[in-house]
């Protein structure tokens, strides 16, 4: 069994909004669009590993804070990314500029990860996904004994190209905005709850089953309008959808 608690599930922060954040079984987290905002300097120096999906602000927004509290309080952080990350991440956070540079600083430590490669922290083997983005983007399927996940990152369409090397039992998917966002959500790389119907049915043409699907990602302006289209789609294939939202802790 894991346990996934979301700190921030939506592209955008405010009071009541977080950046995409989750955190796998109070260990490991996913993307850090909010971490030091919502977890305790005890809980950041817990962490065992941060895997990063893309180099986009909403995703790596609290980067340089964790950072700098692993440096104050003499204890190290593993990222977990692709080089294409690992290289922006220093140009333009850790330059000198605004925050000191990283290279050889033993706080900080670069683990790059390649998609089709697995690798193991603790006891889940993770192997990085590539997704269909602005940019380039892995997103993390996760197994432990016989529970899996799949965390999307953003992801536009053309997620199904990933459908025959993983099979989970829960997919954590980015949906950001609304169906008459169709022609930006393409153009842009992000999924709309029709497009995701469109990646679902093929999943489900290939494994025979519908994961449970929690959507993630969205546009708070939007949110109640992509919520009755989720709500549609649920009824139309039929499958269990839930919404993220900040807090929420779910188990697979």
């Amino acid at each position: 069994m894991m346990k996934i608690r979301f700190l921030g599930a939506h592209n955008i922060e405010s009071s009541n909004y977080g950046m995409m954040s989750l955190l796998l079984d109070e260990t490991i987290a996913f993307d850090a669009g909010c971490i030091t905002s919502k977890l305790t300097l005890e809980q950041q120096m817990h962490l065992k590993g941060v895997l990063l999906t893309h180099q986009h602000y909403d995703h790596t927004r609290d980067i340089p804070s964790l950072v700098m509290n692993c440096f104050l309080n003499n204890c190290r952080i593993d990222f977990y990314c692709s080089q294409i990350v690992r290289d922006v991440l220093v140009q333009h956070y850790f330059n000198g500029e605004i925050h000191f540079q990283i290279l050889n600083n033993p706080s900080v430590h670069f683990n790059i990860v390649e998609a089709q490669q697995p690798f193991n922290i603790l006891e889940y083997k993770i192997t990085p996904v590539t997704m269909k983005h602005a940019v380039p983007t892995q997103g993390y399927y996760v197994q432990h004994h016989r529970h899996s996940f799949l965390y999307t990152g953003d992801t536009g369409p053309g997620l199904s190209e990933c459908w025959p090397f993983v099979a989970p039992n829960l997919l954590i998917v980015e949906v950001t905005f609304p169906n008459r966002f169709d022609v930006p959500s393409r153009q842009k790389g992000h999924l709309t709850p029709y497009l995701l119907q469109q990646e679902l049915c093929l999943f489900h043409s290939i494994h025979g089953y519908f994961p449970k699907v929690v959507p993630v990602h969205m546009n708070p302006l939007f949110e109640k309008e992509i919520a009755n289209e989720l709500a549609s789609i649920a009824n139309i294939l039929p499958c269990e959808i839930i919404s993220a939202y900040e807090g929420m802790e779910i188990s697979t």
